[in-house]
């Protein structure tokens, strides 16, 4: 099947008054084209993506786009508008847009096609042609001439290289350095990196906008677009003969750190195609001026979309790091427990290391197989989550200050583990070892120290400054505070008030789904496992609590997607909530994200409601898990096994009819004001 058809095509057409409005009817085209499954889910889409930036650029071109589960195959709609819209340009409204949908899944050639055609917008002469189409044949014969569809490329169409090989571009320079951007008598070298949140228009053609910059300016250039379809890495000589780097990004630049201590120029991808010229002038500055940013050690700095990140969201990203890097350990070894307690009994734990130590297959001790297997199972398990605080401290520090961290942070680590500060520690440990390695990074050095600054200068200085505060002065008072919380918690199990904890923590699993509050409330169980004992059964109680109401969500909406209210929810709703069943018998409640994010003010307040409702119920029935992770998969590390499947079932129940509810009750505003809804969604 062909990208684009005739009856994708709209020309001269009103679609309406504004940006909404087009995007409403190029929706429904894909959809009546069979190319799509749902126009509202692929509108929100395309809407989300212009919320992040508007898709308006010079010229009078629009090139809107989303990727979507909703979208059977890679698509175009073209629509030369009359009247024109805004779409967000700053030098006036649009009458040429194109609107790109691809599948969530879609193919690298499928992908590559798309952004073929995105770099000819930045042709006068594709342009033109379209301008002067005189019916929707003729402009399906431009673009696919553009694109490669038609077998060959068309006059009115300028061949352009195909996303997936044209990266890195390169761009020599024209006479003699055209506006003086010269270094040492000779033209300047800039590299650059484009990276849109797609990866499938502005990405290329902020890519060529740059080279053609570049070229007029006379400065050698070359351009790694980082795309959806893949993107070839520079040689290590091009960055090293590099005068300096731009980051023309929205998203996070892929390997960093291979640029380290060039002069950098930061911006979004889209004022590389709008202000190119200024962007290449601004980075032979920078290589000439010696206070001019650069690109540490840190992935952090160098990757930095040109927004501004404010103080919350960086501190989110920063403890969101650690976290997922930490939760490998915590799956891995926890099922591993889980499979210890299994195989060997719960009594495992009390001779696990001396049975591995002193057996062997030929050598198997009491109990036969199945308990030197527990054994084995329970002691990598252990050792695995010995390492939580540590990878927590040590990736927080990375996300910081890049590699160079990772070695004090995982020391700090340790350090907090050694003096029972748990996994608050940790944190702190994290955040000063990733500060002082940043700031080591930062120093200007000589060159022939530069080479040994992140391998042993920074880990060296950097541990000692951690660690060293770590035992000086902040272990021993967050020790006491871990030991202070510990009591608190014992004290409300003695009260009675254990259940009001329960509620807490259910409210705080539900609250962002895998954000940073469901993280805090999940580290605080499993760092308390460590304590836990027969005389001491609180960390059990809490490590439930968090499980089972994290499970909630996911299994919430597939309750109601698949089986309460089917027809409340999109098709591609229906489908995420086949497949959230066993997400959330897994524990994994980042299941629930995509229908939290197409409907927040609904699905996060029933989910919240329901992990209420069973954190208040699992600790009510006193119900106990040794194994950290799992879920359902893990029900022989639960007692009592009934009151983990009560208050399960409850919490989903709960949440089920509420969001079916919350759904009901909001359904004539959306009536009234779809527009309204889809934006807030």
């Amino acid at each position: 099947m062909s990208t684009i058809t005739p009856q994708l095509v709209s020309l001269d057409e009103d679609l309406g008054a504004d940006k909404a409005a087009v995007l409403r009817s190029l929706s429904a085209r894909f959809v009546a084209e069979g190319r799509a499954v749902d126009a509202d889910a692929l509108f929100a889409a395309a809407w989300a993506r212009e919320e992040t930036d508007a898709t308006g650029l010079p010229g009078g071109i629009a090139i809107p786009h989303a990727k979507s589960a909703t979208v059977t195959q890679a698509s175009l709609a073209f629509a030369r508008l009359d009247p024109a819209v805004d779409f967000g340009s700053f030098d006036g409204p649009s009458d040429i847009v194109f609107m790109i949908a691809a599948p969530d899944t879609a193919a690298e050639e499928h992908l590559a096609v798309l952004s073929t055609l995105a770099r000819h917008l930045m042709d006068d002469d594709f342009l033109a042609a379209l301008r002067a189409a005189k019916d929707a044949d003729e402009a399906v014969a431009v673009v696919r001439a553009a694109i490669g569809e038609d077998g060959g490329e068309g006059a009115s169409a300028p061949a352009a290289p195909s996303a997936a090989t044209a990266a890195p571009t390169a761009a020599r320079p024209s006479a003699a350095g055209v506006d003086g951007l010269q270094i040492d008598g000779r033209p300047a070298r800039v590299v650059a990196v484009t990276a849109c949140a797609t990866g499938i228009a502005h990405t290329y053609m902020a890519a060529d906008a740059l080279a053609a910059a570049a070229k007029k300016a006379g400065v050698e250039f070359a351009v790694e677009p980082q795309g959806s379809s893949g993107f070839d890495r520079f040689d290590a000589d091009t960055i090293a003969q590099a005068d300096a780097v731009v980051f023309a990004t929205d998203v996070d630049v892929r390997e960093p750190q291979r640029f380290a201590g060039k002069p950098v120029v930061r911006r979004s991808v889209k004022a590389g195609i709008e202000h190119a010229d200024a962007l290449i002038r601004s980075a032979v500055e920078a290589a000439a001026d010696p206070r001019a940013d650069r690109v540490g050690g840190s992935a952090e700095a160098a990757s930095a979309p040109a927004q501004k990140e404010s103080p919350g969201a960086r501190v989110k990203r920063v403890l969101l790091t650690g976290v997922s890097y930490m939760i490998p350990f915590v799956a891995g070894g926890g099922l591993l427990i889980a499979l210890g307690f299994l195989f060997g009994g719960f009594d495992i734990t009390e001779n696990a290391q001396d049975i591995v130590l002193g057996n062997a297959l030929w050598n198997l001790p009491d109990g036969g197989l199945l308990t030197y297997l527990g054994a084995v199972f329970f002691t990598i398990g252990n050792i695995s989550m010995g390492f939580l605080v540590a990878a927590l401290a040590g990736y927080i520090a990375f996300a910081i200050a890049d590699r160079p961290g990772i070695a004090p942070g995982f020391v700090a680590g340790s350090v907090a583990v050694l003096m029972s500060a748990g996994f608050i520690g940790g944190i702190v440990g994290g955040v000063l070892a990733g500060i002082a390695a940043w700031w080591l990074g930062s120093l200007r050095v000589p060159r022939w120290l530069r080479g040994l600054m992140p391998v042993v200068i920074i880990p060296l200085l950097g541990s000692i400054v951690a660690s060293g505060l770590m035992i000086l002065f902040l272990g021993w008072p967050i020790a006491a505070l871990m030991n202070a919380m510990t009591d608190g918690l014992n004290g409300l199990a003695a009260s009675g008030l254990i259940v009001v904890v329960g509620i807490v923590l259910g409210l705080m699993m539900c609250f962002d789904l895998g954000g940073p509050v469901n993280k805090v409330a999940y580290a605080f169980a499993v760092a308390g496992l460590g304590a836990a004992s027969e005389s001491n059964s609180v960390p059990y109680l809490i490590m439930a609590a968090v499980m089972t109401a994290g499970m909630v969500p996911p299994l919430g909406m597939a309750l109601a997607s698949t089986i309460l209210a089917p027809k409340a929810f999109t098709a591609p709703e229906r489908e995420n909530g086949k497949a959230a069943w066993l997400l959330g018998l897994s524990f994994i409640s980042e299941g629930a994200i995509p229908f939290a994010a197409a409907d927040p003010l609904r699905v996060i307040p029933a989910s919240m409601l329901g992990g209420a409702v069973t954190g208040g119920l699992s600790m009510l029935f006193s119900v106990g898990s040794r194994a950290p992770h799992g879920g359902l998969f893990v029900a022989f590390a639960i007692d009592p096994i009934w009151g983990f499947a009560v208050a399960l079932l409850a919490g989903t129940v709960v949440t089920g009819l509420a969001v079916v509810a919350l759904k009901r009750f909001g359904r004539r505003a959306d009536a009234v004001a779809p527009e309204a809804a889809l934006v807030t969604a």
